[in-house]
């Protein structure tokens, strides 16, 4: 069975709630409003994109973002400044998460003085636990997978009218999701003004690593909204044991996906994909791959041992998929054709994001020492 799925996508973007929301979005203004602001920086790695043979390797790092170590604190910082604009009145915000999306909206309801109740899956490692009761959360772990964990914060928030803010959707669940989307906005336009002082480079591909697929869906919406046809090639990395995007391609249809769920990606390790986020991949992503863990290790690990002037990035292990999806598709023969499909060539500009830091710092010293 091979490890890619080609999509060949429609390039349009559907009317509805979700859409509505991204296009009157305002989190690049709402979030340089706060004192903790900062544009996270983007990358030009030139001696590995020598190595790997394309023209540029470019990265935005959000290792540091507000000094949260991850690219979440836009999503749920902005959806719950928007739901407090209307709701003044909650008094608790609840939420599942494997780490860093739990974290950021801890981060943000204490910034709103309100109380916050996380709910975290079995594989959750302690420091992730204690990261997001550091924010000042209430924070449970279960014998759950995340979509069951998912699925319990669902039922407990309704019969305890807490605020569900959580950053994947289903039927009549869509707003708050779509808002924690539009948050994501901010630093994809932070690279629009990035990519002008790179000599108005064109990107020409873009990996994005991908759990339930919010902020992969967020950064498609965006280039085929800007764009149109004339986007950027986008391709989808999924760890192999939770591919819910690519079995859902294979499928037809969004699905749970039928991997054991063991992989040391956590923020990646999902399940169903987001109603909403389903949608706008299927629309505007042009391929799939799912990849193991060993692609990720030698992807952390190139970026924090760089080759000749390139910077040292610090990367956690989600972080680094979208590397890794690159590795694979340029040093695994069989993926030629999908190469051919997104015209990945020695004239490439390619664009990756690194999500998250050392998140996890023990995990983090195993696989760089």
């Amino acid at each position: 069975m091979q490890d890619y799925f080609l999509n060949f996508p429609n390039n349009k973007i559907n009317s509805n709630i979700t859409s509505d929301i991204l296009e009157n979005s305002k989190s690049l203004n709402f979030h340089k409003s706060l004192i903790e602001y900062n544009c996270s920086p983007l990358q030009n790695l030139k001696s590995l994109s020598n190595e790997l043979g394309v023209n540029n390797l470019f990265v935005k790092d959000e290792s540091d973002r507000f000094g949260l170590n991850a690219f979440k604190v836009l999503g749920a910082s902005y959806a719950i400044h928007q739901i407090l604009k209307n709701e003044a009145e909650v008094s608790v915000f609840c939420t599942a998460t494997d780490g860093n999306h739990g974290r950021a909206v801890a981060w943000a309801a204490k910034r709103h003085l309100k109380k916050c109740i996380v709910y975290v899956p079995e594989n959750t490692t302690d420091l992730r636990i204690k990261a997001i009761s550091d924010e000042g959360a209430e924070v449970h772990k279960l014998n759950m997978n995340y979509e069951q964990t998912c699925d319990f914060v669902k039922m407990k928030s309704l019969k305890n009218n807490w605020k569900l803010v959580q950053d994947t959707s289903w039927d009549n669940y869509e707003y708050i999701p779509s808002l924690i989307m539009s948050g994501y906005l901010t630093h994809f336009e932070e690279l629009e003004n990035q990519m002008k002082d790179n000599h108005n480079s064109n990107i020409d591909i873009i990996f994005l690593q991908c759990g339930v697929g919010s902020w992969a869906a967020s950064c498609i919406w965006y280039f085929l909204n800007k764009y149109k046809a004339n986007r950027p090639k986008i391709v989808i990395v999924e760890p192999t044991e939770s591919a819910g995007v690519f079995e859902s391609f294979e499928k037809g249809d969004r699905i749970t996906p039928k991997g054991n769920f063991k992989t040391i990606m956590a923020g990646l390790n999902c399940g169903i994909p987001s109603k909403n986020a389903w949608n706008i991949i299927n629309s505007g992503c042009d391929a799939s791959i799912k990849i193991s863990d060993d692609y990720v290790i030698k992807a952390t690990r190139q970026y924090y041992y760089p080759y000749a002037d390139d910077i040292r990035i610090v990367s956690g292990e989600s972080g680094s998929a979208g590397l890794a999806g690159l590795l694979k598709v340029l040093s695994d023969p069989s993926f030629d054709k999908l190469k051919k499909h997104i015209n990945l060539n020695k004239n490439s500009n390619v664009l990756l994001f690194n999500t998250e830091g050392a998140t996890d710092i023990n995990d983090f010293n195993k696989i760089i020492k």
